[in-house]
Parts: C-alpha cells; structure tokens; sequence
C-alpha cells in the first residue's frame, strides 16, 4: 500500500483516571525516526509504544505526545523517588561544601525539583489500560491518513505517467519525420554540390550520422521506467526508495533525449517530460 509519511492524529479519552489526549504527527525522513513525550506516570511504557509503532510504521520522523490531566486530588497518592531525591541531596551538599554562603532550600522547593515526585493513580493499571487503547486508537487514525494521502499522491504519479506516455509517443512521431527530413536535405545539398558521389558510401555515412541522433533507445528506456513505477504503486511493502531511483533513471533519459534533439519540437517535449518528472520526484519524496 502506498503510503504518504506525513499525518497527523489526535484523540481523547476520558474516565475515572482523568484525561487522556495523544497526538501523533509525521514528516518527511530518510529512515524511521520515532519520538515519545510520555508523563513520567507511563514512561515505562515508551518501549513497548515504540516497537508497536514500528510494525506500522517505516519511514518518517514521528513524534507522539501524551497528555494526562489526573482526575483530581484525592485520586491517588504522591510518591518521592528515593534515588532522585538521593541524587539531589549528594548535588546540593557537594554545592554546600564548595560554597557555603549558598541557602540548602526547604523541603517544599526539593519535592518540586523534577523527578522527585510523581502522583499515582488510585489505580495505575486502569490507567495503563486507557493509555494503551488510545495509543491503539490513535496510530490507525495516523497510518489511515498516511494511506488517504498516499492514495492521493499515487493517482499524481500515475496522471503524470499518462502525460509522459503521451509525449513519447510525440517525441517517437516527430523522430520520424525529421529522420525523413535530414535524409532529403542531405542529398539535396549533395545534389547542389554537382558531383558525382558513390551511393553506398552516401548512405554508410547518413546512417552514421543519423545514429547519432537516434533517439530510440531513450523513448524505450523511458517506457520501461514507466512501466516499474506503475508497478511499484501496487506492491504492498514501502516503495518510497524504489520510486527516488526510477525517478532518477527517467530524469537521466530525458536529459539525454534533450541533448540529442536537433528539432525545436522535440526539445519541446523533452523539456516538458523533465518538468513531469520533477513534479513526480517531488511527491515521491513524500512516500514511505
């Protein structure tokens, strides 16, 4: 399934634990980047989110943000983390010995220092229960949107094919007639010369000259691309690498078939298949 890297997800829940709120966001990233701000109430459960986020998600920098609100005092019971509170007391009196005109601070000022205390709930594990189920909630609503916009930029990329087709099929028209072109002005000039020339040798030397400008090689090379970036879009594993190397292989044929164009309209065609590509390698920076 194609899928885009960006979206975006937030949802709620509420019950006797409080309120619960996860958001979930993803951008652009060569590989899996997955970033948790977690309440100290559920920290340890970051390891057990992260690798339920990796079984749907392959490519992108997410960041998911929990929000708890408790229900209210009276709900629970505060804890002091005693190794915090140890750590903090060997910092201060290691500040107290090097500066003694510093003030220790009181017992209200060190429960409030980060990490010393934390509020458990009445039952911590009902919480843990909601926190898991919204996490749930929330990574399908986020992978579901990531599917609906990479619908959206598959359909992109195969519009974009359609027109390229299209101006292959102009490119190889136009090839023919100006083949036919050169053919008829170059024994209109030998016949202006009023010499007499050796018919085989005239016509080694056109085909020479013509392959040089043939250009078949790259309307087929280019064809063939097409042909893999449409089958890319139906694989269901993530083909976002696939299509940035097909979309590099287009790019370097329709360089080449610019630069051996000698027709204005052929140029023409060729400028506007490099525009295509751009736009298409653009989006495809934006698949898993």
């Amino acid at each position: 399934m194609i899928r885009s890297m960006t979206g975006y997800a937030r949802v709620d829940s509420q019950g006797p634990w409080g309120r619960l709120s996860w958001e979930i966001r993803g951008v652009n990233h060569r590989y899996l980047d997955l970033q948790f701000k977690l309440p100290d109430d559920v920290r340890s459960l970051e390891n057990e989110f992260r690798a339920q986020a990796s079984t749907h998600l392959a490519r992108g920098k997410v960041e998911c943000g929990l929000r708890y609100q408790p229900a209210g005092s009276g709900m629970g019971t505060i804890e002091i983390d005693l190794d915090r509170l140890a750590a903090l007391t060997s910092a201060l009196d290691l500040i107290s010995q090097q500066i003694t005109a510093v003030a220790l601070p009181d017992a209200l000022k060190v429960l409030s220092y980060p990490g010393v205390t934390r509020d458990l709930p009445a039952d911590a594990s009902a919480l843990n229960r909601a926190v898991r189920d919204l996490f749930d909630h929330a990574l399908a609503e986020f992978t579901d949107m990531r599917a609906r916009e990479g619908e959206r930029l598959a359909q992109l990329l195969i519009d974009r094919c359609v027109l390229i087709d299209d101006l292959i099929t102009k490119v190889r028209a136009r090839y023919a007639v100006v083949r036919a072109q050169w053919w008829d002005r170059l024994r209109s000039k030998a016949a202006d010369l009023n010499v007499e020339l050796d018919p085989g040798r005239f016509e080694q030397e056109l085909v020479v000259a013509l392959q040089r400008l043939d250009v078949d090689e790259e309307l087929s090379r280019l064809l063939s691309h097409l042909v893999e970036v449409r089958a890319a879009l139906t694989r269901p594993e993530p083909v976002g690498r696939r299509l940035d190397f097909l979309m590099q292989e287009l790019n370097r044929e329709a360089n080449t078939l610019s630069s051996k164009s000698q027709d204005a309209e052929m140029t023409q065609h060729a400028v506007e298949m490099k525009v295509l590509i751009e736009q298409m390698r653009e989006q495809v920076q934006n698949l898993e």
